[in-house]
């Protein structure tokens, strides 16, 4: 069995940290193991069974070790048992498995085991000065003289006796606060108490296998405000995509609240989940895959258009409309797109499009476009619209098309897209609207 405790610092007078900082933590840490709990001012987690998941145990340790401090942890310690890694961490000593764990915890201070503080003063004068120390004594003159919880901490501690948890349940929703260390004057500065936020939603997500695709980040001003400056704030951010990655949901964010400007000094921060979806998780290739190195395009547009706006970056999205102007529609790029099948139609459709019709010169019936064209397939008839209107200036126009479409050959401009309207004043009339590749 493999345990690691994960300490915060403790307040004044050894009060153990605050609860909402502790749920932080276990949060967080939900994304390494379900086996989750809190003992005093640390959080353990029963990792034997992820070692293999996440590439072995140094591979696990480095990335703990690596991501932890950010959350305010301030001593991580490994060893068989969940006391035994909260004893060494407490004595500032991260490795408790290399060796016997007999040996490795007998030279560590008494107050390292939480059932011993209680009695630290009589086991003192008895000339107790180490863990060893306490264990050579008798039994039954510890168990007369002590309360039980002593010896079934130090049984728990050494592997004798089974440890007993109450495991961290995670939520159906996420939803954290943060108390700023000092108030905040400038929007981007919050960026520091949020990115501890956005740790602890990233972990959340990874327990569910899931992303978010908007979230929304709340600050309260503080209570010195002016009566002018409301309560507080917020910013809502979107992703194209599930998404879980740390780093480019802080991009983000910082893009965005580089344009906000606080009302007021902001004390408390609050970050919520809006939007969750399944994340499809990519497997491991035994090749070299150069395909997923890097930033996607995806990641790229989202950060462009957090940094320019919205409507600055623009993407095509499909339709469900015969309508060739309609057909497909400019939508900005990081909201997702909606999954519409287009549809299928038998009659050719052409590679590009006019932005508007061009009404084409005619010789007798027959329509010109350099040179006289070859009507080679059609009719093809498209009719709909009556219920899209458009307001232009204070009149709104119905996008109503009644047409009837032919594919023709110029003997220059190559095969084009041409279509006359049935119902219009002059029916004769020939318009050309696209071209084909």
């Amino acid at each position: 069995m493999l345990w690691a405790a994960i300490t915060l610092p403790t307040g004044p007078n050894s009060a153990p940290p605050p609860d909402a900082q502790l749920h932080g933590l276990s949060m967080w840490a939900l994304q390494y193991t379900p086996r989750v709990g809190v003992v005093e001012e640390a959080v353990v987690l029963e990792v034997e069974n992820s070692t293999r998941l996440f590439g072995g145990r140094r591979a696990l340790r480095d990335r703990i070790v690596q991501e932890s401090p950010e959350l305010g942890v301030v001593q991580l310690a490994w060893a068989p048992t969940s006391l035994a890694a909260l004893a060494f961490a407490r004595a500032r000593k991260e490795n408790g498995v290399r060796g016997a764990l007999t040996a490795l915890l007998d030279p560590l201070p008494m107050d390292t085991l939480s059932a011993v503080r209680p009695h630290l003063t009589v086991l003192t004068q008895l000339g107790c000065r180490t863990l060893g120390d306490v264990r050579a004594l008798p039994r039954g003159g510890i168990s007369r003289r002590f309360d039980k919880q002593l010896l079934l901490a130090f049984d728990q501690a050494y592997g004798l006796r089974p440890e007993t948890h109450v495991w961290v349940v995670l939520p159906e929703t996420f939803k954290a606060r943060l108390e700023l260390m000092s108030r905040v004057d400038s929007a981007p500065a919050l960026l520091f108490g949020a990115r501890r936020l956005l740790m602890q939603l990233c972990g959340w997500l990874a327990a569910r296998h899931a992303g978010t695709t908007a979230f929304v980040l709340r600050w309260m001003h503080d209570a010195m405000r002016s009566k002018d400056a409301g309560q507080g704030g917020e910013l809502t951010i979107r992703t194209a995509a599930p998404m879980r990655d740390l780093e480019h949901l802080c991009r983000l964010l910082a893009e965005n609240l580089a344009k906000v400007q606080l009302e007021a000094p902001a004390g408390d921060l609050e970050l919520e989940a809006l939007d969750v979806l399944p994340l499809e998780e990519l497997s491991a290739s035994l090749l070299p895959d150069t395909t997923r190195q890097g930033e996607t395009m995806t990641l790229v547009l989202e950060r462009i258009a957090a940094r320019l706006g919205p409507e600055k970056v623009l993407r095509p999205v499909l339709a469900e409309d015969h309508r060739m102007e309609w057909m497909q529609q400019w939508q900005p790029a990081p909201v997702p797109a909606p999954k519409k099948r287009a549809r299928r139609s038998r009659f050719p459709q052409p590679s590009f499009m006019l932005p508007a019709p061009l009404r084409l010169a005619t010789r007798g019936e027959r329509p010109m476009y350099q040179g006289a064209l070859q009507l080679l397939a059609g009719p093809h008839r498209i009719e709909g619209g009556w219920w899209h209107r458009v307001k232009t200036g204070d009149v709104q126009d119905t996008c109503n098309v009644v047409r009837d479409y032919w594919v023709a050959r110029s003997p220059h401009a190559g095969v084009l897209w041409i279509f006359q309207e049935r119902l219009a004043q002059d029916a004769s009339a020939w318009y050309l609207h696209g071209s084909f590749a």
